[in-house]
């Protein structure tokens, strides 16, 4: 008996240590984007990244943007990570996301570049690097937490947590607390309890997109800048990307058929705090039909 347990102790000895290396292997996202974070200052193993604006301020071009950034080969300037994007609107254009997956493919496809396979292999592998899963209540979303844990064990290619968005629930919350405060918070806290956890535990990197407030009897526009989601999310967060729209420049001579290349043209800013001593970084996009285009 004392020489099967001390077979058992040392092949979980093993099993740690091989899920250690597994962990430790896990890709750094540091390099995601070099243009929306200060130098050497992107998400690092364990770091949450905040999307944070109002409505039409380009968040959704910009977290596709980054979904392609790791899921194209490295070939093809991305990261080749796993990735899994948790859709809590319902909102994942599955369409426009293949369509700007397949213009940041096309250059590298038509160059010399060590790509193998078909175009439609390559883009049905950058795809395969996608898991999609659907939430419609802060419940669903902490059981989807808990049920992930597995896969974030298990896969080490798997590097990034999305959450679209990570505010969708938070009036049906308030709603559902009645008069009570920490009712109306309970269930984004205990998913951001959880989260700190997995963050810590298997490293992952996680960016969520929150939808800002509009708050607009207060008289003053900064204040749908202000965090508004519970103290355990804000503690969080790392790095908060605040996108906002330019105001377009007034052109009364501008013909009427110009106006739509002028749409299509929207510059969109985004200012990026990192806690620590990092300076903060604002930089400028447009969209164009192959996706996001930074000024």
């Amino acid at each position: 008996m004392g020489g099967r347990s001390a077979e058992v102790q040392v092949e979980m000895s093993e099993s740690g240590a091989q899920l250690f290396a597994r962990l430790e292997a896990r890709r750094c996202l540091k390099e995601i984007e070099p243009r929306l974070f200060p130098e050497d200052g992107g998400p690092d193993h364990g770091e949450v990244v905040e999307l944070y604006g109002t409505e039409g301020t380009g968040k959704t071009e910009l977290l596709y943007h980054l979904l392609c950034r790791c899921v194209l080969p490295k070939a093809a300037g991305g990261l080749e990570v796993d990735v899994v994007f948790v859709d809590t609107n319902y909102s994942l254009d599955m369409l426009r996301l293949v369509s700007i997956i397949d213009s940041r493919l096309n250059p590298a496809l038509s160059t010399s570049s060590p790509i193998a396979g078909s175009d439609e292999e390559v883009l049905r592998s950058c795809l395969s690097r996608l898991l999609v899963v659907h939430c419609s209540s802060s419940s669903q979303l902490l059981l989807t937490l808990h049920f992930l844990e597995n896969s974030f064990s298990s896969r080490p290619g798997l590097a990034l947590l999305l959450i679209d968005s990570i505010s969708a629930f938070y009036w049906l919350d308030r709603c559902e607390g009645g008069a009570s405060f920490a009712k109306q918070e309970d269930k984004l806290s205990k998913c951001s309890e959880l989260l700190g956890r997995l963050l810590r535990d298997y490293r992952i990197t996680v960016l969520a997109t929150c939808h800002a407030l509009r708050r607009s009897h207060r008289g003053t526009s900064s204040d749908s800048h202000r965090p508004y989601l519970c103290r355990p999310w804000q503690r969080l967060v790392t790095h908060r990307l605040l996108c906002t729209r330019q105001e377009a420049p007034d052109n009364g001579s501008a013909a009427a058929g110009s106006s739509e290349e002028q749409g299509r043209r929207q510059v969109f800013t985004v200012h990026c705090t990192s806690c620590g001593t990092r300076a903060p970084r604002s930089s400028s996009f447009y969209v164009t039909d192959g996706g996001v285009e930074f000024t």
